[in-house]
């Protein structure tokens, strides 16, 4: 039986992929893949010369049916994306339900992982992470997404374009001004830099031009309970701590909500406690 592979290929530095995915890469019968361009350099680089086959967001609901005909005949197919592991935040995921559906043999080639890089270097919590991915593009379903998970105690990894980085940073400032992150670019490139702060010395950073919005971007949010340094708002009343997230551009509800994770409060009370509610 014919066997669709899940190769992951390098995310910068051509050096990094395995002997075994260069070695499926080379016997499979067509590699399916995002941009042809891309992975024509790769396939150049190994001496791969197997037909290349175009997958991508736009085309996979005719390219999904094309392939399980080819896997159905009998020929081995490698889908990739461009560059780490298909299928997170790449395509591939209904050609994957629909292998499974007809019976067709499904095999993963471990390779790079651009946000799992960028959190081994950080210096954020690395035991417990959500990837997100992608935020929404319109900020109020981004706030949503940030406001819903950056109360959790799990560090979160998102993707971000060069174009978009910065709103992204200023909307997760709106949630926590507070929070330490961490932002990668150019992973197991020449010019590789992941930076660790608090999110206002890294807007400070990405201003000043000391990190380029060049490259695409991992962005690292440590969890809420990793952050749970108590001593900066204990002399504080509960009316002045979520007074100091208001000034910092949060929303009352959120400011609400962070107090009262700070404090291990129920929100309820704090929202009483500073409503002043009897």
């Amino acid at each position: 039986m014919a066997t669709l592979y899940l190769v992951g290929t390098p995310i910068g530095n051509l050096a990094d992929i395995t002997y075994r995915a260069v070695d499926t890469l080379k016997t499979v019968d067509y590699i399916a893949c995002e941009d042809t361009r891309v992975t024509k350099k790769l396939c150049a680089h190994y001496d791969i010369d197997t037909p290349l086959k175009s997958y991508h967001e736009h085309n996979k609901e005719n390219q999904t049916e094309y392939l399980i005909d080819l896997l159905q005949s009998s020929n081995d197919v490698a889908l990739v994306s461009d560059a780490g592991l298909p299928l997170i935040s790449d395509p591939g995921y209904e050609l994957v339900v629909a292998a499974r559906a007809h019976d067709i043999r499904v095999e993963t080639v471990p390779g790079p992982n651009a946000g799992l890089t960028a959190l081994m270097a950080s210096g954020l919590t690395s035991f417990v992470y959500t990837f997100i991915g992608f935020l929404p593009r319109k900020e109020k379903q981004k706030l949503e997404v940030l406001e819903q998970r950056m109360y959790q105690d799990s560090t979160i990894i998102i993707y971000e374009s060069p174009f978009r980085v910065k709103d992204t940073l200023k909307a997760i400032q709106k949630v926590d001004a507070t929070r330490k992150i961490a932002i990668g670019r150019e992973l197991t490139k020449k010019f590789e830099q992941i930076e660790t702060g608090p999110i206002r010395d890294i807007l400070s950073l990405l201003d000043d031009g000391t990190i380029p919005t060049k490259g695409e971007f991992v962005i690292l949010i440590n969890g809420a309970i990793a952050e749970a340094d108590t001593s900066w708002f204990e002399d504080m009343t509960i009316q002045q701590h979520v007074n100091y997230f208001i000034e910092q551009d949060m929303k009352p509800k959120a400011a609400i909500k962070q107090v009262a994770e700070q404090r291990q409060m129920k929100t309820s009370e704090v929202y009483d406690i500073y409503h002043e509610v009897k």
